[in-house]
């Protein structure tokens, strides 16, 4: 404790704790029961240990209104809250334990948002979004180098402003859309080379990181999720190999960090498009998805 605690103050401090922890015994649902038990010990630690005022305890629960507040079925900021606090990455390696060489999982991330349009392999998945193209393909595969055809892979990135479509308020869908792998298991797609951008710092969240002097700042990334039957699902990011990696959600990994290849104006793209006087990248990531808890 950050101060000294007579034996009689911390008898009367550790009897809240027990009661509190009796008061779940009954609970119905054994995990309930765990999990709260887990919960209130370690919330009461936190007090106790750090002499909690009541005035930051009250500070805390306006923080957390004011993130409910901003949160709407467009911005979610007890996600970005949790990214933050790296707890949305630590449930991400509680909940998918390496398995040989299957593909590392990171974090949803605030800007999921269900409903992307199909396109077919090979397709575009910007729908208008401002960035530079980028070429990506690969193969979906179990742990023992198995195709997998009929993947899904969902995918959803920022455009080079910085911003994602449901930070539009002009009902926009672009990079975001899903494909599917073909009959042996490989899948191909337009979409924009990643670009770093901040989450957003006009919330509660925002002034925790700056009063914490933290960046807000992202590391250039695309999502994927890719789905396929008796298989785990998998979330991930592709990181871009030589961009400043630093990353306010902790969810870099090295496995995940590719090379996004330049290609000079005048190189041909590999189903023909026309690119005009336009630069691209092309990246290769190949998901292996591990089999089904």
């Amino acid at each position: 404790m950050s101060e000294a605690v007579s034996p009689g103050q911390a008898g009367l401090e550790e009897g809240l704790v027990e009661q509190v922890v009796a008061s779940f015994a009954d609970a119905p649902s054994a995990r309930l029961r765990e999990v709260m038990t887990s919960v209130v010990r370690h919330l009461h630690a936190i007090v106790r240990e750090t002499r909690l005022t009541e005035q930051e305890w009250n500070s805390a629960i306006e923080f957390l209104t004011q993130t409910g507040h901003i949160t709407d079925d467009r911005r979610q900021e007890f996600i970005m809250l949790s990214d933050v606090l790296g707890v949305s990455m630590q449930t991400v390696a509680v909940s998918n334990q390496l398995f040989g060489n299957a593909t590392e999982a990171t974090v949803f991330g605030p800007f999921y948002h269900e409903g992307s349009p199909e396109v077919p392999n090979g397709g575009d998945i910007a729908a208008g979004a401002h960035g530079q193209p980028c070429w990506v393909e690969g193969t979906v595969t179990d742990t023992d180098g198995k195709p997998l055809p009929g993947a899904r892979l969902e995918v959803w990135e920022n455009d080079e402003d910085g911003y994602y479509d449901v930070q539009y308020t002009d009902g926009r869908v672009s990079g975001r859309a899903h494909v599917f792998t073909d009959e042996n298991g490989n899948y191909r797609f337009w979409a924009l080379t990643p670009t770093r951008y901040p989450l957003p710092v006009d919330g509660p969240v925002g002034r925790l990181l700056e009063a914490a002097g933290r960046s807000p700042w992202r590391a250039a990334h695309l999502h994927f999720m890719v789905t396929h039957e008796g298989h785990r699902r998998l979330v991930t990011h592709i990181f871009v190999q030589g961009d400043d990696l630093s990353d306010v959600v902790f969810a870099v990994r090295e496995s995940l960090v590719l090379p996004f290849d330049q290609q000079p104006v005048g190189t041909p793209a590999p189903d023909g498009r026309d690119l005009g006087d336009a630069t691209w990248s092309r990246v290769r990531f190949d998901v292996v998805l591990a089999p089904e808890e």
